[in-house]
């Protein structure tokens, strides 16, 4: 039974390439191809496609906006994100949304049946820059939860970057004393007992 493929994607050029790359495989059918994203659970629910190849910049409402609708309504299609961007903030709202896969344009021509096949496997393909970007992210220490409170964020922060006492309670207009009772609270917080060790921390744990 042929794989049925439904396409987003509002670059006029690329989005025929697409359509004709996979119009030309032997068990994908290409049951729609568009240029926005708008009726896109009128059209899935309509077109019921097993794979939807889903572009992230789209005119109106995002790729990533798309993928969330259809995830309220539609946990079983795969949809695979086409993009250019590979920045964090792309790949982890698309992920996060719900997308099955995430395949950077320029690998499209040589990876796209490999990244369908894969996902119909259960499967999450990623180009290689991408998988890399998420296994990276995996390994970094998770930053504890001090209970510090936005304030001795900001003084904490504000210590980091070398400011005095006299700078900092300038910076957010309150006094001296103030700034040494925050400060003592962050020591406690943190569980240090100078500022050498609260900064270090911080730094160290990603808190500033």
């Amino acid at each position: 039974m042929a794989v049925r493929i439904l396409i987003y994607e509002d670059n006029t050029t690329l989005r025929e390439s697409l359509s004709s790359l996979v119009a030309s495989h032997q068990t994908f059918n290409l049951v729609g191809a568009f240029n926005h994203v708008l009726n896109v659970i009128s059209e899935i629910t309509e077109l019921k496609p097993d794979v939807i190849l889903m572009d992230i910049d789209m005119p109106g409402m995002t790729g990533i906006q798309a993928v969330r609708k259809i995830r309220k309504q539609n946990r079983e299609v795969a949809i695979l994100m086409l993009t250019v961007f590979d920045d964090n903030t792309h790949v982890f709202e698309a992920l996060q949304a719900g997308a099955s896969g995430y395949l950077l344009k320029k690998h499209i021509a040589v990876k796209l049946f490999d990244a369908i096949q894969d996902v119909l496997q259960g499967g999450a393909p990623m180009s290689p820059s991408i998988a890399r970007m998420v296994i990276q992210s995996m390994q970094q220490p998770i930053a504890k939860d001090y209970q510090l409170t936005a304030r001795e964020k900001e003084i904490l922060s504000a210590l980091s970057q070398g400011n005095s006492y006299k700078l900092i309670a300038a910076q957010f207009e309150i006094s001296i004393d103030t700034v040494r009772t925050h400060i003592k609270k962050i020591y406690e917080k943190l569980q240090v007992h100078s500022q050498t060790e609260a900064v270090s921390k911080a730094i160290n744990e990603k808190l500033v």
